[in-house]
């Protein structure tokens, strides 16, 4: 399957996480995105290096500024299941605005084009590292990492694209 891209509308499919009462939740994309300006990030997996010290902490950090620009949702977005997802968000008692969801089984990774194989790392199937900004379902900026890179789906990436 050929990665999303901009001009591409974003998939329907199910994620989930735990809501402000505890609750297990499982949404549809569009359900969450429809109508809004949401940023959905990407990480290969929570409490990984990268992902934890560098590109969650950038968007926590910038939130506040990229909700000044219009911004409606700030989704973290990765292949674990949602209570790692939910013990993960814990660890950031600073943020007020990202909210972690789970692709548990990777099926909306797939359905984004955008899974990165780890397997030689004893990590599996998971999601590549990216930013899309979507509009109303529509991708208008698609940031993809090629690998395990950090170099184009940061908070400050999708700040310069606003």
């Amino acid at each position: 399957m050929a990665p999303i891209t901009v001009g591409d509308v974003v998939p329907n499919g199910t994620i989930s996480f735990f809501d402000e009462n505890d609750q297990l939740q499982t949404v549809s994309v569009h359900s969450i995105a429809a109508g809004k300006k949401v940023i959905l990030f990407g990480v290969p997996g929570a409490f990984t290096p990268t992902c934890s010290m560098s590109h969650v902490p950038g968007f926590i950090g910038k939130a506040e500024e990229l909700k000044s620009k219009g911004i409606d949702e700030i989704v973290c977005f990765s292949v674990n299941d949602p209570f790692v997802m939910k013990a993960w968000g814990k660890t950031y008692t600073e943020n007020k605005h990202v909210k972690f969801v789970a692709d548990g089984s990777g099926e909306y990774t797939h359905l984004l084009g955008l899974e990165l194989d780890l397997k030689d790392k004893g990590l599996g199937i998971r999601s590549r590292r990216f930013a899309l900004l979507l509009d109303n379902l529509k991708v208008t900026v698609a940031n993809v990492e090629s690998g395990g890179e950090f170099t184009v789906s940061s908070a400050e990436d999708i700040l310069k694209a606003l």
